[in-house]
């Protein structure tokens, strides 16, 4: 599947995103999905691992297993069921910046977490080097385009 994705024009590819298969995989078995879609597209794509958990720790961890195994980037989802309060999403994913020198994509979707990630948080985490990117489900136009602004 990602060799004819990429194939059929795609130059990025996520694996073990939310709402797929990574609830439901063991930590080995993410690894194996991230190395056999590395293998399968070689240098004709880039690989993003979704990393995220409502564990800072093991994301963390699946950050480091996902860099030594060559993916480009990160995806780290708001922690879902234990629901965090703002500074508590800004810990979590400076703590997960900080344990890799990939770059991360940020992934809100409040209504699978329960959290949103607040625009001012947004803003403060914008500042860290390697969070590059925002996933956003929220489907809110107008607070998105006031956080690119």
């Amino acid at each position: 599947l990602a060799a004819h994705l990429v194939d059929a024009g795609n130059d990025g590819l996520i694996v073990n995103g939310t709402t797929g298969e990574s609830p439901t995989t063991s930590d080995s078995e993410k690894d194996q999905l991230v190395r056999a879609v590395l293998e399968a597209v070689g240098d004709r794509a880039h690989v993003v691992a979704g990393i995220g958990t409502n564990d800072t720790r093991h994301s963390v961890e699946l950050a480091r297993t996902a860099e030594r195994t060559g993916v480009h980037g990160l995806l780290a989802v708001t922690p879902y069921y234990n629901k965090p309060p703002q500074e508590g999403l800004l810990r979590h994913f400076t703590a997960i910046a900080d344990s890799t020198g990939l770059p991360v994509m940020l992934y809100d979707i409040p209504g699978r977490s329960g959290v949103p990630i607040d625009t001012e948080t947004l803003v403060r985490l914008a500042d860290h080097p390697r969070i590059v990117a925002n996933k956003d489900a929220k489907g809110d136009l107008g607070r998105a385009s006031w956080a690119i602004a």
